[in-house]
């Protein structure tokens, strides 16, 4: 029997929970308390999609002198007891480049006797751009629509991102120094490699610079830079020794797919490492449900997209649309494709459920399928199908669920 998109929805929804910011940092202040000494000061800053949750969970365990949350604005609202700054995400804008400041203002203030929390979340690159000398917030934006419309997937885009801000790679402790500093992060990577996940604030850079700048020219990326980004690529120096911090991971994408399948025994884990082109991912989807008998599957990961055109979407939706249109009039199926975030791209949709219906709306509609796609306007075409998955903003973000549901 093949799930119901409400089912489908609510099992989804069971992985988001697992991924609950307010949860994953109780969970970790009480197994692993976090201590100021009677002489210093605590200075608290959230940081990405899930920071206003995360902030307001460390909030009702303790009391610092000053609080600092840096979100996007569909999840900003106010904080008792904290300053919250909304920005933009996925490209950076002039909101985030005052909160940035904002953020280095307060850790300027920070002694050796002080302590920093840092609660960071997906999305964090994005939203704290502090660019480098000579380089400019239009030149940073610049480059993430550059990264962002290539096809390189989260940890090539933030390596690249490391070199050009005074924040990202390890940034944030060199401005906090000399207090020591604890981050708690819940992890949108897959892998939950700790340097790539907002950029690694408090953390190594993930590549050395003359290896971004290779990756770069492999990608055809380094002659489309701005000149200034260019500059500034070149000049970088190597980070040298950090100061230490302690890094605490407290939710990831796994974790989510583990409690999706507690939630529904008859599901299986098919791969927790769904990534690369958003192409590619649909033929490994597409192959499991050619395969025989009824099934539960789930996958987790983080597909990339190649633009092409001037469409709206975003990976899920091209994920899912992808699928449908490969297993197009094939009955007793039905695929979700979800961003645990609430949002897939530049829209208004987590992804979208479709089955072996949707191709056949889509052109009922007076769409056609394979000219959307071309176009990169996998929006439109499920629009026209009925299938986008709407969830609104939830306030965390661990990469992104799928589920593969097969009758007999």
């Amino acid at each position: 029997m093949v799930l119901s998109p409400e089912e489908m929805t609510d099992l989804f929804r069971a992985g988001i929970a697992a991924a609950d910011p307010r949860d994953a940092v109780l969970h970790s202040l009480a197994h692993d308390p976090f201590h100021v000494p009677a002489t210093g000061k605590l200075f608290l800053l959230g940081l990405g999609k899930a920071a206003c949750t995360m902030t307001e969970a460390a909030l009702s365990h303790l009391q610092p002198a000053a609080a600092l949350v840096v979100t996007n604005y569909e999840n900003a609202r106010d904080v008792s007891g904290a300053t919250v700054m909304p920005a933009g995400h996925p490209v950076p804008d002039e909101n985030g480049l005052r909160a940035a400041c904002a953020l280095e203002a307060l850790l300027a203030q920070a002694t050796e006797m002080d302590r920093v929390l840092v609660l960071v979340s997906g999305g964090g690159s994005a939203l704290l751009p502090a660019p480098v000398e000579g380089l400019s917030l239009s030149d940073k934006a610049e480059v993430s629509r550059l990264l962002l419309g290539a096809g390189l997937d989260i940890v090539q885009m933030n390596a690249v991102r490391q070199y050009l801000s005074r924040l990202k790679g390890g940034g944030l402790l060199r401005q906090a120094a000399p207090a020591p500093v604890t981050a708690l992060i819940l992890s949108d990577v897959i892998g939950d490699d700790l340097r790539a996940i907002a950029s690694g604030p408090t953390v190594a850079p993930i590549m050395q610079r003359a290896e971004v700048i290779d990756m770069l020219r492999a990608q055809g990326l380094w002659d489309k830079l701005p000149q200034a980004t260019r500059t500034s690529l070149e000049r970088a120096q190597d980070t040298p020794t950090l100061p230490k911090a302690e890094n605490r991971l407290i939710g990831s994408n796994r974790l989510s797919l583990d409690a999706m399948a507690q939630a529904a025994p008859q599901a299986y884990i098919a791969s927790d490492a769904l990534v690369g082109d958003v192409a590619e991912a649909a033929e490994r989807v597409v192959t499991i449900a050619q395969g025989k008998g009824p099934q539960l599957a789930l996958f987790g990961g983080e597909t990339t997209v190649i633009l092409r055109g001037d469409g709206r979407g975003g990976r899920n939706q091209e994920l899912a649309l992808r699928v449908a249109m490969a297993l197009q009039g094939k009955p007793h199926w039905r695929f979700l494709s979800g961003g645990t975030d609430g949002r897939d791209g530049p829209t208004d949709a987590a992804g979208a459920i479709v089955d072996g219906g949707t191709i056949d709306r889509i052109r009922a509609a007076g769409g056609d399928p394979d000219r959307l796609l071309a176009n990169n306007d996998s929006y439109r075409a499920l629009e026209l199908a009925g299938d986008l998955l709407i969830t609104g903003a939830t306030g965390t973000n661990v990469a992104d669920l799928q589920i593969l549901s097969l009758g007999a």
